[in-house]
């Protein structure tokens, strides 16, 4: 790879002085936790309403991210539509859900974005969008996310961008056609005018940023807010990222829903100058199911960059500023850049892998810096049908599994990787939909072990009051979270549906359109995060307060961390000074990375294809 991108239009010296971009800077910040906010008060579905899976964006005229989470493809999304720039007109508000139209930023079909072009006097001062996930847009399985898919036709319908409303007013057919192709098309109405108003919020205070300090320095402005982060990036890059060597990482995800696995990603970095290179080659092929990943190349960027300013400069603002630092190689055909019309929906479990082999990859490369262990899992399940009224019925919700060990912290238990996600409460569920929530409990022992240790998956218990399916997709069955720094592996992912009768249906981690009946159970366990450090390195008294507090057992206690606990749970501090010599003496080396218990690959491959056979031949 060579570099040839040109040095961005932003940089060099700009017109507006520090209080006034501190305070539009600031702004623009608070801008878009408000669009979360409007967005949340208004939508009705669960996955937007109560776990806030959505992500807001503010851009300049040009379309670069000014304030946001994930990159913009403003760009690609206005050359794959009808029109062009200068057709935009204020009030306008563009809608799409294909993810090959906008290059990856949408990953799947569920997600829908809505861009809102920003004007001031006629001029064009930036963009607002946000996306959210949908409870169903179509499709061969409810919640639109089928394990068996093979083309994205199947994973519903697809919306190219289009302008919903055109000068303020709505396009009512078109909404009511997509809403009609939706076996929730309330929701899908609703969810998607909620969208357009949290668009409106940020268009609203950039407006009166320019009522306060004329157009021309708010512009002046987001260009400076660029370039200030761009200066931010160069530093951390110089100071944390040396030249000369290369260095790379690879992990896996377990398999695509159709028993082929497992899957590789492969990533090597290395910098020359000012530049940091990120090289996916060596990444396995794109797979027939529905696993793949359009990894958009801004949106990993963003990623890269999200990473370096979380570890080494927090006050950094994330935005386009930088994006001209990184060059990035996503080969064509490969699971993280698979061509049309491939599968996308379940592109969850090498989305998270992708941060582990990101993450990994950079503690090899920066002197001193342990990084954290591998996370666990987040699966989403769908349990769908009609209760005995007549009425039909869809739950769609995302799960978590433990948050990797840290640097100087534990991993959170049962978390999600996006930080501002939430979980789904219980009550809220049983409320609006025939089940009943009979466990929701942490794991004990399943975090890695170590000197910080990894959060603990999740295990939750369903009990269904009517007949239905249930369908989810989840990961790390057959691989392990795995350790750094001799910190362990965290444990697995597992599913057990248990019947009225009391058999037990041990069922792979992706499943589609599974059957259950009423008073059936269904226990779902959410892999672990991995642990960093020698466990017994670990403070005892904190091992102690985890035993008496249920999160660790005395075995593990005694076995993993070396601590033995007298018959009032207190450290007895001889026994345990004897235990830790005696495991420090009886161990190996510990290793930089503990990937679990792994057989080879062919034999892990076989595995997989043959628990996919024995599912899909079951009675």
């Amino acid at each position: 790879m060579s570099n040839t991108t040109e040095t961005p239009d932003f940089v060099g010296e700009h017109d507006v002085d520090a209080t006034t971009l501190d305070i539009i800077e600031s702004t623009l910040s608070n801008a878009r936790y408000e669009m979360d906010r409007v967005l949340e008060t208004t939508a009705i579905s669960p996955v937007i309403r109560e776990q806030s899976d959505q992500f807001p964006l503010i851009a300049d005229a040009k379309g670069r991210m000014v304030m946001g989470q994930f990159g913009s493809a403003i760009d690609t999304i206005i050359e794959n539509s009808p029109f062009d720039w200068d057709d935009l007109n204020p009030g306008d508000v563009i809608a799409t859900n294909d993810p090959y139209m906008c290059a990856g930023a949408l990953s799947h079909t569920p997600d829908m974005l809505l861009l809102r072009p920003i004007f001031y006097d006629d001029h064009l001062v930036g963009f607002s969008s946000q996306w959210g996930n949908l409870m169903d847009v179509g499709g061969k399985t409810p919640g639109s996310m089928p394990v068996t898919a093979r083309t994205i036709f199947e994973e519903g319908v697809r919306l190219p961008p289009v302008k919903l409303y055109k000068q303020g007013e709505l396009d009512s057919e078109l909404l009511e056609t997509f809403a009609h192709n939706t076996r929730l098309p309330e929701h899908a109405e609703a969810d998607i005018k909620a969208l357009a108003a949290g668009t409106k919020a940020a268009e609203t205070r950039v407006q009166e940023l320019c009522d306060r300090f004329g157009r021309e320095t708010y512009v002046e402005a987001t260009e400076a807010i660029l370039d200030r982060t761009r200066d931010g990036m160069i530093n951390l890059i110089r100071e944390f990222i040396p030249e000369g060597e290369r260095y790379t990482f690879e992990d896996y995800a377990d398999d695509d829903g159709l028993g082929n696995g497992p899957i590789k990603l492969h990533l090597e970095i290395y910098r020359e100058g000012d530049t940091v290179y990120l090289d996916w080659e060596g990444t396995d092929d794109q797979v027939p199911g529905t696993v793949n990943f359009l990894l958009n190349e801004k949106m990993f960027k963003m990623f890269v960059g999200v990473f370096l300013i979380m570890a080494f400069d927090p006050l950094l603002t994330f935005n386009d500023g930088y994006y001209d630092l990184f060059e990035v190689n996503l080969p064509e055909g490969s699971v993280i850049q698979p061509e049309y019309p491939a599968a996308l929906g379940n592109r969850l479990p090498l989305m998270a892998r992708q941060f582990d082999v990101l993450q990994a990859t950079f503690s090899k490369l920066i002197d001193g810096f342990s990084v954290a262990g591998s996370y666990g899992t987040s699966p989403n399940l769908v349990y769908a049908g009609v209760d005995s009224d007549g009425n039909p019925f869809q739950m769609l919700e995302i799960l978590y599994g433990g948050i990797p060990a840290r640097p100087g912290g534990d991993g959170l238990d049962g978390h999600s990787w996006w930080p501002l996600f939430r979980t789904v409460p219980a009550e809220y569920q049983e409320a609006y939909y025939p089940l009943t929530i009979s466990e929701y409990s942490t794991r004990i022992d399943t975090g890695g072990p170590g000197e910080f240790r990894g959060g603990h998956g999740i295990t939750k218990v369903y009990t269904f009051e009517e007949d239905g399916s249930i369908t989810f997709q989840d990961d790390r069955a057959h691989t392990y979270p795995w350790g750094v720094d001799g910190g362990k592996h965290g444990k697995t992912s597992e599913k057990i549906l248990i019947r009225t009768d009391g058999s037990e249906e041990h069922i792979p981690s992706k499943a589609e359109n599974v059957p259950v009946s009423a008073g059936d159970k269904f226990v779902f366990r959410t892999a672990a995060g991995g642990g960093l450090g020698d466990p017994l390195d670990r403070d005892t008294d904190v091992v102690a307060m985890e035993v008496r507090r249920g999160l660790i057992s005395e075995t593990a206690a005694r076995d993993e961390y070396g601590v033995v606990l007298d018959d009032s749970g207190d450290v007895a501090t001889a026994e345990t000074e004897t235990k830790r010599s005696e495991l420090r003496d009886q161990r190996d080396e510990l290793p930089e990375f503990d990937y679990g218990p792994l057989p080879d690959y062919e034999t892990l491959a076989e595995q997989i294809a043959a628990e996919r056979r024995e599912f899909d031949n079951r009675d």
